[in-house]
């Protein structure tokens, strides 16, 4: 079971990450949730799991594996599962490029689905798994564009879960970390790619999915990503890797793909402002 954790790592080349061995297909699911638009936030996986009928309980629990000859279609149902973390992608984006992001340096979310989805096989193959990628944003009290951002997303084929962010220190990894853990539960977890840098809170819980049998590839920016290029267990991928994530490279110089003659990384401030600032707090 996943829970909250304080640590992450992970490494591994650009480009889709390799396609795990098939398994059942999904089947097609409905219900009273799939015709809704914004669904009810649990509070835990026992939450989700007593909002389910005693057919859907049934349909979801884990069930023991087949006997020899017993039909595949009896195992839980195989899954690809994006997980995208709003606010760490934006605020290491800023870092990364030393600067606040514009809309030409903001990743393309219609390249990534792609992506993802090719990376998840061909869905009409026997044992082909279902697809869900999902963005968790904090929305502060005054949302401004963030409407019409919500909006393309759901257009782009993800879901969103969006948390009202009134204090600072708000944020939105537990609800993370207890999506992974209903999927976990319902699905059987073949791939889960996780864009988020922060190693604190998802280090441990996807080490532990890796060790049970799930493919997890983290995607982040190398310079904020250590828990994942370090970890043994953990797929590392730079987001700029992802084909077609970004209109036009990002200004920025990795020191994980330097030049042969190394390079010039130019300073993000001017060097009299900045022993202004010092001169100013130091004099207090």
């Amino acid at each position: 079971m996943i829970g909250r954790r304080v640590g992450r790592r992970a490494s591994a080349p650009g480009g889709p990450p390799r396609v795990p061995d098939a398994r059942p297909p999904v089947p097609e699911r409905t219900g009273r949730q799939a015709a809704r638009h914004t669904a009810p936030v649990p509070d835990s996986l026992d939450a989700e799991l007593a909002t389910l009928t005693d057919e859907e309980q049934a349909a979801d629990s884990p069930s023991p594996q087949p006997a020899a000859g017993a039909p595949e279609g009896r195992q839980q149902p195989a899954l690809d599962l994006l997980i995208w973390d709003a606010p760490n992608i934006d605020m290491t984006l800023s870092t990364v490029i030393g600067a606040r992001p514009t809309a030409a340096s903001r990743p393309r979310f219609d390249a990534i689905a792609a992506w993802f989805v090719e990376g998840a096989g061909d869905p009409s193959t026997p044992g082909a798994a279902d697809v869900e990628a999902c963005v968790f944003a904090n929305i502060p009290p005054q949302p401004g564009t963030l409407q019409r951002w919500v909006e393309a997303l759901r257009g782009f084929g993800y879901s969103v879960f969006a948390r009202p962010k009134s204090q600072p220190d708000d944020d939105i990894d537990q609800d993370m970390l207890d999506h992974i853990a209903v999927r976990a539960h319902s699905h059987r977890l073949r791939r889960l790619v996780v864009f988020s840098g922060d190693g604190r809170n998802f280090a441990e819980p996807l080490e532990q999915l890796v060790r049970e049998g799930t493919q997890v590839v983290v995607v982040a920016f190398s310079e904020v990503a250590g828990y994942a290029i370090s970890s043994e267990l953990l797929e590392f991928i730079d987001i700029e890797d992802v084909p077609g994530a970004f209109v036009e490279p990002l200004d920025r110089v990795r020191l994980d793909a330097l030049p042969p003659d190394g390079a010039w990384l130019r300073p993000t401030r001017s060097l009299r402002d900045f022993v202004s600032s010092f001169t100013a707090r130091r004099d207090r």
